[in-house]
């Protein structure tokens, strides 16, 4: 798990260390840097799991300080980097990138306990590659090559790296453990304008947008008895008028509407008809209770699902939200992260970090100075 997120040059942010915890709420004025962390954190996510730069940052020159000054050789750029916490202990990771005039990685380390045990460093900017070096061990000491300036090379070790010496499996080991932690990573923005109609059956893995949040529904009723239970008990406090339970319209080999089941004698509500942010509050819900198998997302497979913390990041998670809502929603993050399975990092309101900053095993993270 990720314990430790940092930032330097990065938008709003000059050398930043921020602590990860099992429910992580960044609270501040608008402007204050909020979405930037969650963006940094999505960002690292997407290299660890083989994105390229372009790709985890479609627009890097909005990441840059808007005054910062670019070199003798006109390159501007920010850092990011991250702590990771797992059975090889604390493993950190820090990449430099280069924006401007070119996205590219400019240097990466991988280190523990002082000790480089990755690094990677952009000799020739004539060439669309870095240089390469991690520890080996014995006589050679160190091995050398050319990567691809353009991903994440912690990522690519597994891949290039023998582990025939002590030094490499120590290599492998702890960048390993920062590609698991960085893949078990779901980034959730619920956006009910693409929730409200019925949608095909499908895998009903969840999207990140939930707008097959009906499939996902119709998949859980039978599958996971249990959490869909506790999702409709939270739907009692989240949606109005009474609720019954959560059910679904499947015709055969037709589309999935999601309904709420009024009681007895009442007729039943499409999730159409439901406001914004009761939507957003059902797809919320629904992902701090489920896990990865339900959730659109490619963990490590070479690590037992039970063995992974599953990191959900809401930039925004109160938007739209009342405080009723808000607050079983922080009830169900620290009921679901208590368990050790699922771990919370979040923007939100001032509202819902004042009732957040009242409650045991929340840390919110205050950007207003």
């Amino acid at each position: 798990m990720i314990t430790e997120l940092r930032l330097s040059a990065f938008g709003r942010h000059r050398g930043a260390a921020f602590p990860i915890g099992p429910v992580t709420l960044f609270a501040g004025p608008s402007g204050s840097g909020k979405s930037q962390v969650l963006a940094a954190y999505e960002a690292l996510a997407g290299l660890g799991a083989g994105a390229t730069l372009d790709e985890a940052f479609p627009d890097p020159a909005a990441r840059i300080p808007e005054r910062a000054v670019p070199d003798a050789q006109r390159r501007r750029g920010f850092r990011l980097g991250c702590t990771v916490d797992g059975p090889a202990g604390p493993v950190r990771l820090d990449l430099a990138v280069q924006a401007e005039p070119a996205l590219r990685i400019a240097g990466e380390r991988l280190s523990q306990d002082g000790q480089i045990l990755f690094a990677t460093a952009l000799r020739d900017p004539g060439r669309r590659s870095v240089q390469a070096t991690w520890l080996t061990g014995g006589a050679v000491g160190v091995t050398r090559a050319p990567l691809p300036d353009d991903r994440l090379g912690t990522a690519l070790l597994p891949l290039r790296v023998a582990g025939s010496t002590a030094g490499q499996r120590k290599v492998l080991t702890a960048a390993e453990q920062v590609i698991v932690a960085l893949r078990s990573v779901f980034a959730c923005d619920p956006r009910p304008d693409r929730m409200r109609a019925p949608v095909p059956q499908g895998e009903g893995r969840l999207l990140g947008d939930c707008a097959n949040l009906a499939d996902v529904l119709r998949r859980t009723r039978h599958e996971c008895g249990t959490r869909h239970a506790l999702l409709a008990e939270a739907a009692r406090t989240g949606c109005a008028g009474p609720v019954a339970a959560l059910d679904v319209r499947a015709p055969d080999g037709g589309t999935v509407t999601a309904v709420l089941d009024r009681g007895p004698g009442r007729p039943a509500t499409e999730l159409a008809r439901l406001g914004a942010g009761e939507l957003r509050f059902l797809a919320l819900a629904l992902v701090l209770l489920t896990g990865p198998g339900v959730l659109d997302m490619d963990p490590a497979a070479e690590l037992l699902s039970a063995q992974q913390a599953l990191t959900v990041l809401a930039d925004g998670l109160d938007r739209g939200l009342d405080g009723g809502q808000s607050a079983e929603l922080l009830r169900l993050a620290l009921l679901s992260c208590g368990r050790g399975h699922v771990r919370l990092v979040a923007a939100v309101g001032e509202g819902t970090a004042a009732a957040a900053r009242r409650l045991e095993g929340v840390s919110v993270v205050d950007l207003s100075s």
